[in-house]
């Protein structure tokens, strides 16, 4: 048994140091691959430069900016639709004669409007909020722009414009055609309640005072 001890420590030894190279070769192995994986991770890094070569960096104010908010989209055909409504809600051909004030100045008052209404706008009682000027515009163009101009001054809350119109004294004959055309558009449009000639300090024959029905806008002023 003596004999045989000094074999068997050798046999452990050897076993020890076979398993410390098989580790040793497998730690290797292991740093190989982690090595190998870092240069492949750099090259697909670096493969886009690689394939196009140099690149040259935009400037900061050639870059588009995304708008945060996309911009709402214009009403395009509404905006067409209402202008359409203006054109065929005022008419040039339409008949005013029984809708007049028979007096000096031809003035106008809705069914339901009272005489006092004409009263108070021929002596400035109303005061006037805001006003339209048609010189120089073409038939349509001053039946667009008045319609338009109405149409917002209602919204708004307005109560009391003027129209001026001229007094015609450029037209030929000077006759003033743009003033009948006016009376015939005022008197169809449904916000209108009233008008009057203006007084000359507010433009005479040449210019209307014209009443608004009210709008919510006006209810809470």
């Amino acid at each position: 048994m003596k004999q045989h001890a000094p074999l068997s420590g050798l046999h452990s030894l050897k076993a020890v140091a076979q398993e410390i190279r098989q580790r040793n070769a497998q730690q290797a192995a292991q740093q190989q691959a982690r090595i190998a994986a870092r240069r492949q991770a750099e090259r697909e890094r670096n493969l886009f430069a690689l394939t196009v070569g140099p690149v040259t960096p935009l400037r900061a104010q050639n870059l588009y900016q995304i708008p945060l908010e996309p911009a709402p989209p214009e009403p395009l055909q509404l905006q067409i639709d209402e202008q359409n409504v203006l054109r065929e809600a005022m008419s040039d051909e339409f008949d005013i004669s029984t809708l007049l004030e028979v007096d000096a100045d031809l003035s106008y008052r809705r069914p339901g409007i009272g005489p006092d209404v004409l009263r108070k706008l021929r002596s400035g009682q109303w005061s006037i909020q805001r006003q339209l000027d048609l010189h120089g515009l073409r038939t349509d163009e001053a039946r667009e722009a008045l319609g338009q101009f109405i149409r917002l001054a209602h919204r708004t809350g307005l109560r009391c414009v003027r129209i001026v119109h001229g007094k015609g004294l450029g037209s030929p004959g000077k006759v003033p055609v743009l003033k009948g055309k006016v009376l015939r558009w005022l008197v169809q449009k449904r916000e209108v309640q009233a008008f009057v000639q203006a007084r000359p300090a507010d433009g005479g024959a040449g210019a209307l005072i014209v009443l608004l029905q009210p709008s919510h806008r006006s209810h809470r002023r």
